[in-house]
């Protein structure tokens, strides 16, 4: 474990570099079981991984949280990753995956992480339609095994309820301005169902009424192709893309990259919408030419934004 343990944090460490690659369409994930199930969580997403700490009961928790442990200084929330997607784990679980997601810090207590795998996001395939209930965003087919991508912003959300509050509270305008927003056409890319039906609602409802979303960056890229064959010009019948980043098929950057490279695409304003945004993402955001970047879930910064680029051209 101590092995692993440095892996992870050196791979954190070579990030940058890591970043500095054009968008390859390649990610990261760190490799965990609980019972049987093997499952991933993307290394952009990990701070370290660290053995199990005692952990102090917090009164009136939400059911999938253990306590708080304390790390560096840090008190921390832990969650039981077994209870929070109802299976059935270790009686003795050894590790704790520490992560930053959404700019929040959390740790999920796992029955044992293994190792670290570099992956090509075509080589994951979407989760099956289960339902919004569903905690799988991806299935990994590996040579003697099936990794499970698991959907950790949607636990996350069901923790901390201000989580949905941001995803749908925006600021109210007036009805000129909605009524110019009704005019403009937006295509999201976004993986996650649950979050892509909120993005699409609340978009909606502060005016902008012409929405395409997709769930991945492929079926997003191929339908802006589709666009480069209609008549006029393309200002006509796009005006701005917003993109997660970790997405199967393909991957927010690698979007971003091809409608950089499009001569009829590249300057339409891409916002990476995602919650892996932290100083060494921007970095790479920047380096493949993003119009602007936001944590998740701060959709009220997100709709002011594009009304500035949008609207006053400020890219």
């Amino acid at each position: 474990m101590q092995k692993l343990e440095a892996d992870v944090l050196d791979s954190n460490k070579n990030k940058k570099g890591i970043l500095l690659e054009s968008g390859t369409n390649e990610f990261e994930i760190v490799e965990f079981n609980i019972g049987d199930v093997y499952y991933g969580i993307n290394v952009a997403k990990v701070r370290e991984v660290i053995t199990r700490v005692p952990v102090t009961a917090m009164p009136s928790a939400h059911p999938f949280v253990d306590g708080l442990f304390t790390l560096r200084g840090r008190a921390m929330p832990l969650v039981n990753l077994a209870r929070a997607i109802n299976t059935k784990g270790s009686d003795d679980p050894k590790n704790i995956i520490v992560t930053e997601i959404n700019n929040y810090n959390i740790g999920f207590l796992v029955d044992s992480v293994s190792r670290i795998h570099r992956i090509s996001w075509k080589n994951m395939e979407p989760s099956p339609e289960v339902g919004n209930e569903s905690m799988i965003v991806g299935v990994i087919k590996m040579t003697d095994k099936i990794v499970l991508l698991l959907d950790f912003e949607k636990i996350i959300a069901e923790i901390n309820s201000e989580i949905n509050q941001k995803l749908t509270t925006v600021e109210k305008v007036n009805s000129s301005v909605e009524s110019e927003r009704r005019n403009k056409h937006i295509v999201i890319a976004e993986d996650s169902k649950m979050l892509r039906d909120l993005l699409v609602n609340t978009l909606h409802e502060s005016g902008y009424e012409f929405v395409r979303d997709f769930g991945n960056g492929k079926a997003a890229f191929d339908y802006l192709m589709s666009l480069k064959n209609a008549t006029g010009s393309i200002d006509d019948h796009l005006n701005i893309i917003i993109s997660d980043i970790e997405m199967p098929q393909m991957d927010g950057h690698r979007l971003l990259k091809l409608v950089r490279a499009d001569k009829v695409l590249n300057k339409v304003p891409v916002i990476l919408f995602s919650s892996l945004i932290n100083d060494e993402m921007r970095q790479k955001g920047e380096r493949l030419g993003a119009t602007a970047q936001i944590s998740k879930p701060e959709i009220g910064q997100l709709i002011s934004l594009m009304d500035n680029i949008i609207f006053n051209n400020k890219k």
